[in-house]
């Protein structure tokens, strides 16, 4: 167990870092125009961080104790090909996440 004082010394540390990031970009560069290249690159941002939080999940299961698990590799191909062939990332986690449901009822018949 962490002590108190080092537990509140990294609460604010922590918090003065985030500030000092979101600062660097907000305050010190909101009035000015950025590069198109890095424009470019920061349209991609959002895109990339969803799969950069699930892919993990899905590589390593914790649930199957990182083994493989055909339930899951069939919601990631379900929500890969709604995605791509909709369009719409709502209805791709709605896809993957009834396939991820039924998947295994389908797999045990």
């Amino acid at each position: 167990m962490i002590d108190r004082p080092t537990f509140w010394l990294v609460v604010v540390v922590l918090g003065v870092g985030t500030y000092l990031i979101r600062l660097s970009f907000l305050g010190l560069l909101g009035n000015r125009p950025l590069p198109l290249w890095l424009v470019r690159c920061l349209r991609y941002t959002a895109v990339a961080v969803l799969p950069a939080l699930v892919a993990p999940a899905i590589l390593w299961p914790p649930a199957t104790a990182g083994a493989f698990d055909p339930v899951r590799l069939g919601a990631i191909a379900v929500t890969i090909l709604a995605g791509v062939l909709t369009r719409n990332m709502i209805a791709a986690i709605g896809a993957g996440g009834l396939s991820f449901y039924l998947l295994p009822l389908v797999i045990a018949a």
